[in-house]
């Protein structure tokens, strides 16, 4: 509890806090709130600005811009807390692996990282799109295909700390095997900076699925995105502003604030740990 409060204690982190909160709740209910649905067109309201009808105007095709809205973040929220446990499932146990094993097996487990890194993302998911197809599911593969890098290198780091720590080596001596070590003794102990990395993982995946989309390879119709609504949005910017106006201002609060918690408990942690 005192670590929370200590966090909170800044207003700009408890400003974020309360946005991210008033984000999610209006992501889950607001649309109920809407008399309106996700893909119903009203022809009689194409490319209407906001009204006390449609609250966010509607798009080109007579949709309300609210509900889709608030879906869009519903799926960016969803496609990033998933991909961050993809992307945890692999990177826990490889870091964790790799540090406390040493040697060769070490080496070859990052070198096998280091040369992943050489290829940029975007390529990654451009050649699953083109050979798989368009496919949510595979994005959220695609992308923590990428984000479990780093992971894999925070946990192996954690891990070299940890290694020669007294416990472990009494484990050693009591012939504990490596799986063992690392259930009982490493993972636990590596949760903590893994948990605070994880919320400053959430924003960069949003904006990695916002890109993605944008470009037209992730979310497609009738599905939507904040990636989705801001690419649409920009075609008609000129005529329509407010089609991108509302989805930017919220995929930038999101992630504003999400980034503002998370460097908060990044240097909260730190302070305790020194102190």
């Amino acid at each position: 509890m005192a670590f929370w409060r200590e966090i909170f204690s800044s207003i700009t982190a408890l400003v974020a806090g309360a946005f991210i909160a008033l984000l999610l709740a209006v992501s889950l209910f607001g649309p109920l709130l809407s008399p309106h649905d996700l893909e119903t067109m009203n022809w009689d309201r194409i490319g209407e600005g906001p009204s006390l009808v449609h609250w966010f105007g509607t798009d080109e095709v007579g949709r309300d811009l609210f509900v889709r809205t608030m879906e869009g973040l519903r799926v960016s929220i969803t496609i990033a807390l998933i991909t961050t446990a993809v992307a945890l499932s692999i990177g826990i146990p490889w870091g964790a692996v790799a540090g406390l094993s040493g040697g060769y097996t070490e080496q070859i487990m990052m070198r096998i990282v280091d040369a992943i890194y050489c290829i940029p993302g975007l390529l990654i998911i451009i050649l699953l799109v083109v050979v798989f197809g368009r496919n949510q599911y595979l994005l959220f593969a695609g992308i923590g295909a990428i984000a479990w890098l780093d992971i894999a290198r925070i946990v192996r780091g954690q891990t070299l700390q940890l290694k020669d720590a007294l416990y472990i080596s009494s484990a050693r001596a009591l012939g504990a095997n490596t799986f063992y070590l690392l259930r009982k003794h490493v993972i636990p102990n590596v949760i903590g900076p893994i948990v605070i990395f994880s919320t400053l993982m959430v924003p960069n995946v949003i904006l990695m699925e916002s890109t993605i989309s944008f470009l037209g390879l992730g979310i497609q119709e009738p599905d939507t995105s904040l990636g989705v609504l801001v690419s649409d949005g920009t075609q008609v910017m000129e005529s329509a502003p407010w089609q991108l106006l509302f989805p930017g201002v919220v995929l930038a609060l999101m992630v504003w604030s999400l980034n503002t918690l998370g460097d908060r408990m990044r240097m909260t942690s730190q302070t305790s740990q020194v102190a």
